[in-house]
This record gives structure tokens, sequence and C-alpha cells, in this order.
């Protein structure tokens, strides 16, 4: 039996299902997984990557599909805990992680873990058919960066002290003039349809490790097996052949994933726009990341390393009007203390 997590996945999740009714007959119903918040429902506030509330859909899912599903609620408290987050920058091993979300992932894990060993996931779906607001923003595509940058709003997520010298800005752009050499192009291809190319080649082969890694030492830190069948080799490079008018046919993210869907989910399912993995909004959690956030800047060698004048602005903003991108300044402070607490490394500066 698989736990399946996130809704980006209900296709294999339903083709799942049949292929375990006929091996099992007809009772044999696969687990499927969403995360919620408490007061989310109440407090959901959209972003540039969250649209809706996505329990009422995954839900909704479940029961056409014919799975156990369940929803896990996590609540401030559990998402603060210093162990669990501890637990969950050891298990990352990176300072560099997206705070709630990563803890978020990790008791989702071990939520699974109680009932199964395997789990199956949509990682690399938005990235094969096109799912991402970069794809389609004319802001991203006309960028001469990586495209997340803009969207995201992730740039200076974790400033650090100009002090140091670092030239952080030269080794993005360098990044980023090598990831593009690296891009296959086809003889005959528009400039629009190199760029979608470039875009597509981008979000694989450097957006989407970064979810891997997460997902892999999360999930393993549970004692859970997470596969991705989006991210098969064969799946990927035919994929990534078909031209983007296909992919795009009706002008929306992920066409022809959709209409390869069709039946296998509810309407409303199928056709709402893209949600990213939901982030917990009550002002509960901002107060309680702002309080761990002063104490991880009590730490001398956090104050060394962090630019404090691009932090100290986030702790004064009140907990209910403190924005996600701004958060997660503080979420990384908070575990670059964990990470520098658990490894106990020398600077030398």
């Amino acid at each position: 039996m698989c736990g399946i997590t996130g809704w980006v996945s209900f296709h294999e999740t339903a083709l799942l299902a049949d292929e375990l009714q006929l091996r099992e007959g007809p009772d044999a119903r696969i687990r499927s997984y969403a995360v919620d918040y408490s007061d989310q429902a109440e407090r959901f506030t959209g972003d540039v990557l969250r649209t809706g509330h996505d329990t009422p859909y995954a839900t909704e899912a479940g029961a056409f599909i014919g799975t156990e599903h369940s929803t896990v609620v996590l609540d401030p408290r559990a998402l603060l805990d210093p162990e669990h987050r501890a637990a969950v920058v050891v298990a990352r091993d990176s300072p560099i992680g997206v705070g709630d979300m990563d803890t978020s992932l990790y008791l989702l894990f071990g939520e699974i873990r109680r009932h199964s060993t395997v789990a199956l996931s949509g990682e690399a779906a938005d990235e094969v058919f096109g799912g991402y607001p970069w794809f389609h923003s004319p802001r991203a595509l006309a960028a001469d960066t990586f495209p997340w940058l803009l969207v995201t709003g992730d740039e200076a997520a974790m400033p650090l002290n100009p002090e140091l010298g670092l030239r952080i800005g030269e080794f993005r752009d360098d990044t980023y003039r090598t990831a593009l050499a690296a891009v296959p192009h086809l003889d005959g291809e528009t400039p629009a349809e190199q760029r979608q190319r470039e875009m597509q080649h981008l979000s694989l082969t450097r957006w989407l490790r970064q979810l891997l890694h997460r997902k892999d030492r999360l999930s393993m830190a549970q004692g859970l097996e997470v596969r991705v069948p989006y991210c098969d080799h064969r799946l990927v490079q035919y994929a990534f052949d078909a031209p983007w008018a296909l992919k795009s046919f009706d002008g929306r993210e992920k066409s022809l994933l959709r209409a390869a869907g069709a039946g296998l989910a509810p309407d409303s399912v199928l056709h709402r726009p893209k949600n990213h993995y939901p982030a917990t909004h009550p002002p509960d959690y901002n107060r309680g990341l702002q309080d761990l956030a002063r104490a991880a800047l009590a730490v001398e060698q956090v104050r060394t390393l962090a630019d404090e004048t691009r932090i100290k602005p986030c702790l004064d903003t009140p907990p209910e009007r403190l924005e996600w991108s701004h958060r997660l300044r503080l979420e990384r402070v908070v575990d670059l203390a964990l990470w520098l607490d658990h490894h106990q490394p020398e600077l030398a500066l």
C-alpha cells in the first residue's frame, strides 16, 4: 500500500488506484494524504504561488478516485517546536530551506510512515508540463536571470552580511550563463519557442534538484521512501521534445497534462489554477517565528554572517502583516542558528 502526497499527482493516484484494484480486487484502496494547517480555512491568504485553500479539493479528489484519504492538520506549535526544526535542519544538512514548508513536510512524512513505507509524489510535473508561474509571466520570460527569483521574491531571502565580501551576484550570473549554455535548441524554433525551451531546461536542471533534495532528505529522515514517477527519464525526454504550443494549447498551465487527465479527477480539481505546496498563515506562527529569530540573532556567529539591517525590519512588522518572502528571511536566520549549533564550526573571517 502506498501513500500519495500532493494533488499535482492526482493523475498517478487515479491510475495507481485502478491498477491496485486490478491486482487485489475491487475493495483495495490507495491511501492518499494532504497537509493542512489549523485555521487555514478562515485565515487563508493568497500569494503569487497559492491562489486557494487546497484541502477541499484534495478531499474531493480522494472521494472521486476512491482513496482512503487523510488530511494531516498541523498547528503553529508543532511547526515552531525547536526539536522538529532542529531535526529538519540536520536532515537537510543546510540552513537554506523554506521554513514551515520543510517542517510540515517532515511531519507529514512521519504521519505517512505510520502506515506505509513507500509513497508516490508529483515532483517534476510542473517542470515537465509548464506549471509554474514563470512559464507564463512576460516579466519572468524577459528576465536575464533564473526566472523563479522574480516570481518567488527569494533572491534576498537569506541576506548575508555585506562585510563578508561575497560576490553572490557574480556567482549567480555566472551560474545562469553556464545553465543557459547547456540548453539544446532546435533548428527552426522561433525566439519565443527557444525561450520556453530554456525555461523548461532551467527548471528541470536547476529548480527541480532542490525539490528532490528536500524530499529525499526529509522523507528518509522519517524512514519513508518517496518515489517520483514524473521524473522517469523516458517521460521527461518525451515531454521536453513536445512543442510548447502543445503544452499550452489552451493558454493555461499544464494544458497537456490536464487534457491527459480528463476523467481522472473532478473538473473542479482538473481545471483549478496551479497551487504551490501550502504554507501556514496564522499570526501566531509569525509571532512565534519572530521570537525565534530574535533569539537566533543573539548568537554571535549568526550576527557575523547575517545582515541585521535587512532582517530587523521583518522583526518589527506586525505579525499579521508579515509577507511570506520577508518571513522566509526569518525562517533562514532561525535555521542558520540551528545549523551552527549542531555543527559547531569555527569561523575565520
